[in-house]
């Protein structure tokens, strides 16, 4: 009876490694002093847990560290593809989420197609890290004084289908999804509107609808939709606003509202570029969602907000800088400030930027091809149709806005993933030293990043070629 209740012990050890170290290394020490509250083990009763639980955390770590770099090749696809003549604005958490949940019915090669997309280890990992990141990355801090977040996630499938049990599981306990049963055959533009009647109460009406009001042309059965909302203040307040000229890639100029602040400021100077980090105001105490509170030394950590402005030194210098930043995986993190230093000259554009497309043509080439081909996909553990290879990735539609002004941000966004039936870690370098004062004159094109930096997780991503461009 002994040994059984020390076995109960030591899985329980083991499972709050995972959960509170998921990216920790073999130092047992450091995790047992952080639990601090558990009895002495035997050595050598706890060897074959601690591999195992070695093991879990390696895979954590590798799940954890996926968003970023999907994050940057998205986005250099994106600028490739439909970014060059105009603004760019998407939610890489918003995509990596709804491929999540697609992921969460996938098997075998699509399977396989979509993790390799996300760069996780397993389905296991990608469903534990992107549950994570909806949890900490958007968790709201506005009654608090912090920004105000929210994210939701649903599911819509015709009224005579089922979802597998397995399925429903993963949506409706693991993503927090809500459900819905639509007459998506009989009455298909009734249902498209449910769909974005829902996106835009959760846009807080910024997005008017993630798809056209037309009945779609393609037997839609099963619609997977997440739609998420930031609003934040500046921690440092911008004092005035005045217009300069805006420099664009075409060596013409344009005329501009620009937000001007003073005093120090995050700022790194790197070979070819400056990063600047702004600041959101956080929340005075972190709040867990319902229940009583856990011990403080089980909560997890406040989120912090923040946007990047990456601003290359060249006027023209922004898709070198673009190229630059996708080839390193862990370049944001490589890269942000480490300290405030002094500013001299400080101008940063007030901007508006509203971008969507269908992103169908992108993923195919990140490598998600199987998963849209007719005979060849395998969604089939998303229903209980027992048509196995039946079911395929239809359409995938993205919308995000955002609005930067003196005052801070509001941004939100949405995913939309449409399926059918068919008949057929290196370590970083050492940052280099801050200056003692800086000029930070966004007056050209730059690249942006709205992130939550205790996670991670990008919630926005894009690039600025003409502020004056809605």
């Amino acid at each position: 009876q002994r040994n059984n209740k020390m076995e109960f012990a030591h899985r329980c050890f083991a499972m709050l490694a995972r959960w509170l170290c998921p990216g920790a290394d073999d130092d047992h020490a450091a995790i047992a002093r952080r639990l601090g509250m558990l009895p002495e083990l035997d050595h050598d009763d706890t060897l074959p847990l601690w591999a195992e639980a070695q093991k879990a955390m390696k895979a954590r770590a590798e799940a954890r560290n996926s968003l970023e770099p999907f994050a940057l090749r998205l986005n250099k696809r994106l600028a490739d593809h439909a970014g060059r003549s105009g603004n760019l604005l998407f939610s890489p958490l918003s995509v990596y989420v709804a491929f999540s949940m697609a992921a969460a019915g996938a098997r075998e090669q699509t399977l396989g197609e979509l993790l390799d997309a996300l760069g996780a280890p397993s389905q296991h990992d990608l469903t534990w890290y992107a549950c994570t990141l909806a949890e900490q990355a958007l968790a709201d801090q506005s009654r608090t004084g912090g920004p105000c977040v929210s994210f939701a996630c649903g599911v819509w499938h015709h009224t005579t289908m089922r979802l597998r049990r397995r399925y429903r599981v993963a949506t409706v306990w693991d993503y927090k999804a809500v459900t819905r049963a639509v007459n998506f055959h009989q009455e298909p533009k009734e249902s498209m509107e449910q769909i974005n009647a829902w996106v835009v109460a959760l846009t807080n009406g910024l997005i008017p609808s993630i798809v056209d009001g037309e009945a779609p042309s393609h037997p839609t059965d099963l619609v997977l939709v997440n739609a998420m909302y930031f609003k934040g203040q500046w921690n440092k307040t911008f004092f005035d606003k005045a217009r300069h000229l805006f420099h664009r890639l075409d060596r013409t100029a344009v005329d501009a509202p620009f937000m001007r602040g003073f005093g120090a400021q995050r700022i790194a100077c790197h070979d070819g570029f400056k990063v600047l980090q702004l600041r959101y105001k956080q929340g005075t105490k972190h709040r867990l969602q319902g229940g009583c509170p856990l011990p403080a030394l089980l909560q997890p950590p406040a989120p912090i907000y923040s946007m990047c402005v990456f601003l290359p030194d060249a006027p023209d210098g922004l898709w070198r800088l673009i190229d630059m930043i996708v080839r390193d995986p862990e370049f944001l993190r490589k890269h942000l400030p480490r300290s405030d230093v002094e500013v001299g000259e400080f101008r940063l554009p007030k901007l508006k930027v509203s971008f969507g497309m269908t992103m169908n043509g992108i993923l195919r080439g990140m490598g998600l091809k199987e998963a849209f081909e007719p005979g060849k996909a395998d969604l089939s553990d998303m229903t209980e149709d027992g048509a196995r290879e039946s079911r395929r990735l239809e359409q995938v539609v993205h919308r995000a806005i955002i609005e930067v002004n003196e005052e801070g941000t509001e941004a939100t966004a949405a995913t939309m993933v449409d399926t059918c039936l068919c008949t057929s870690q290196e370590a970083a370098p050492p940052p280099p030293p801050p200056p003692l004062r800086a000029d930070f004159v966004a007056d050209h094109p730059f690249a942006f990043f709205v992130i939550e930096e205790v996670s991670g997780a990008i919630l926005f991503a894009g690039h600025v070629l003409d502020p004056t461009i809605k």
